[in-house]
């Protein structure tokens, strides 16, 4: 298994990878060393690579605006991560590679070591067909800018031995999200595409609000898109002083506090919350949209105000879909206002619409078979490579890495 360092990555996998391991498979994880003890938590090995993203996906550099210079982002991070891989896994091939959307560099070497391959989608997944994807790629190189960046892709991939400059989509795709926060759930194709829905497990986190309180609101960024002050004040000013409610405000590890002036007593401020805990006891939950974010809070049947961070990511779609199925309001950046957020919020826990919604939406996360699902569907994947036919079980004295 490789990722990206970024929790809202790593954290839809660990489950999983913990439940091969329990099976008796031994899986290989690859990631910055920033993520090590997250990663051997969960019983796998510890393969570490040095990502060029790193700054950026803690929220310490700003992602560019522009679309291209966000891809040479990517494209520098595969071309940096290939040879450490590739020397890491030199005497030890794996028999399966798992491998998530945001890390095309191990895509390329499964295709070198002629290895099946599966990819975790812990956001929505493209919903048109390969020729809809190739006439897009085509037309895209139109664009100056993007046959550079396209010229730089094709000749990694030739110096990788594929002669192609474009991969397509993956034979082999899970989604770990459920179906319900797919755009356009019914063009995706289902013969390569399963969604498996949330894979938790059991969290050793606990967390539990002051005495005498009546509701909880969670508002988080998330771990990339912290550095917002102005937003927390809104927040506070929003929230502060509604009767009854205990607010957590996680605020990451870049902004200081005490820029948020005096804060009443109800507001709980953190640089990190163990979020699915928070979740468990809350009445509602302000986010930015991510994809992990919202799994949780449907998965805990909480109404959410989505304010997307980041038109190039998946937070604006994300929040689209959350006022379509009827459990949340979104408020773009530019329109946050300490009233835009009581009113919402208001508005939410008032609703016994909402609240049926999200009852039946609940229904249908647990219902898509999540973490055990997940490794049935890549035990058969590995038993069809070994040509056996059916789920696979770990065979005793077992020495390659499911990596």
């Amino acid at each position: 298994m490789a990722n990206l360092p970024s929790y809202g990555h790593v954290l839809p996998s660990l489950e999983v990878i913990r439940e091969l391991v329990a099976r008796g498979h031994r899986v290989s994880y690859a990631n910055d060393p920033a993520f090590a003890d997250v990663i051997t938590a969960v019983g796998a090995d510890f393969i570490p690579y040095r990502s060029t993203l790193l700054s950026y996906l803690d929220g310490r550099a700003e992602w560019p605006s522009d679309e291209i210079a966000h891809r040479d982002l990517f494209l520098d991070d595969a071309i940096a991560m290939t040879p450490q891989l590739r020397a890491a896994f030199e005497h030890d091939r794996p028999d399966l590679v798992l491998y998530d959307q945001g890390v095309g560099a191990v895509r390329v070497l499964a295709e070198q070591w002629r290895v099946p391959h599966v990819m975790f989608s812990p956001n929505s997944v493209p919903d048109r067909s390969d020729d809809e994807l190739l006439r897009e790629f085509e037309e895209r190189r139109r664009d100056p800018r993007f046959s550079v960046h396209y010229g730089r892709w094709a000749e990694w991939l030739r110096n990788n031995g594929i002669p192609s400059g474009y991969l397509g989509r993956p034979a082999r795709e899970l989604a770990l999200i459920p179906r319900v926060l797919q755009p356009n759930p019914d063009r995706v194709d289902s013969r390569r595409t399963t969604f498996v829905g949330p894979c938790f497990g059991a969290r050793s986190e606990a967390w539990q609000p002051p005495a005498g309180v009546e509701r909880v609101l969670l508002v988080s960024l998330g771990s990339t898109f912290t550095g917002k002050p102005g937003f927390y004040r809104d927040c506070v000013a929003a929230f502060g002083d509604l009767p009854g409610w205990h607010v957590v405000l996680q605020i990451g590890k870049h902004v200081d506090p005490a820029v948020l002036g005096e804060l009443p007593g109800t507001v709980e401020v953190r640089d990190w919350v163990p979020q699915l805990a928070v979740l468990e006891k809350a009445s509602a939950f302000v986010t930015h949209g991510g994809m992990g974010g919202c799994v949780e809070g449907l998965f805990h049947g909480v109404p959410m105000i989505a304010v997307p961070q980041d038109p190039h990511t998946d937070q604006p779609d994300n929040a689209d879909v959350l006022v379509r199925l009827g459990v949340g309001r979104r408020i773009d950046p530019g329109r946050v206002t300490a009233g835009a957020l009581r009113e919402s919020l208001l508005e939410l826990v008032g609703s016994p619409e909402v609240a049926a919604r999200l009852a039946e939406v609940r229904q249908e996360l647990m219902a898509e078979g999540g973490t055990a699902r997940a490794a049935d569907l890549i035990e058969a994947e590995l038993a069809a490579a070994r040509g056996i036919g059916g789920h696979s079980a770990a065979q005793p004295g077992r020495t390659r890495p499911v990596s």
